[in-house]
């Protein structure tokens, strides 16, 4: 009897186990502020938890969000993002913010998170976004915004943005993660260190290792 008890209780341990892996935890505390050093506190997430008794209202506060950026003159467009790395509060919560401002015919270049899905509000202007699913379809899912608009990108997925109104236009974008990362596609391809072989490259684009060459240069790193 003893014996049949004991296996009952390891086989219910090893089921709520493995049901508590299957679910983020809970959280412990009301909130953990990040910080980079592991004087303050615990690593949680990437960050150390800042010693609650320290934390201050100044570190769950971000200003500035109001003002336009210029845009960048490559793209058209400049991303200012909150994320936990100029928002401590934001450690561990899931979740972040940015503003994209474009300039007329700026775009936010085909890119990914690869930590989060977003979901876009375009509040000035007229954009054009759409977002390609994985292999082997790559079917492509996009539609023109008008100021009002909500569009949805799924997590990891290519997708992009657009700005095929007359004038600069303006959006803001929730992120389901504190620090949702970016992968740009042609800076990655093109401008990682050390650089791709072009040979590799020439053959994975079907194109004249020159046009990889020629577009190495462009997006080489300073």
């Amino acid at each position: 009897m003893k014996s049949f008890s004991f296996l009952a209780v390891l086989s219910i341990l090893a089921i709520t186990l493995s049901l508590s892996k299957a679910s983020d935890p809970s959280s412990l505390q009301d909130f953990c502020v990040g910080v980079n050093t592991p004087a303050d506190g615990v690593f949680v997430n990437g960050k150390f938890c800042k010693d609650p008794k320290l934390v201050t209202v100044e570190d769950f506060f971000f200003t500035g969000l109001h003002e336009a950026r210029p845009p960048n003159p490559k793209t058209g467009s400049n991303v200012t993002a909150v994320n936990v790395n100029n928002l401590p509060g934001l450690n561990t919560l899931g979740i972040s913010l940015v503003r994209i401002d474009y300039g007329v015919y700026g775009q936010n270049p085909p890119h990914t998170h690869p930590r989060a899905s977003e979901v876009l509000y375009v509040a000035v202007g007229t954009l054009f976004v759409g977002f390609v699913t994985s292999n082997p379809e790559n079917r492509l899912f996009s539609k023109t915004l008008y100021e009002g608009d909500v569009f949805v990108f799924p997590q990891g997925l290519i997708h992009f943005q657009v700005n095929v109104g007359k004038y600069p236009a303006v959006a803001f974008a929730g992120l389901s993660s504190q620090n949702p990362g970016v992968i740009t596609i042609a800076d990655t391809v093109f401008g990682s260190n050390p650089q791709i072989d072009p040979s590799f490259l020439a053959s994975a684009f079907q194109v004249d290792p020159k046009i990889v060459m020629d577009l190495q240069t462009k997006f080489i790193k300073p």
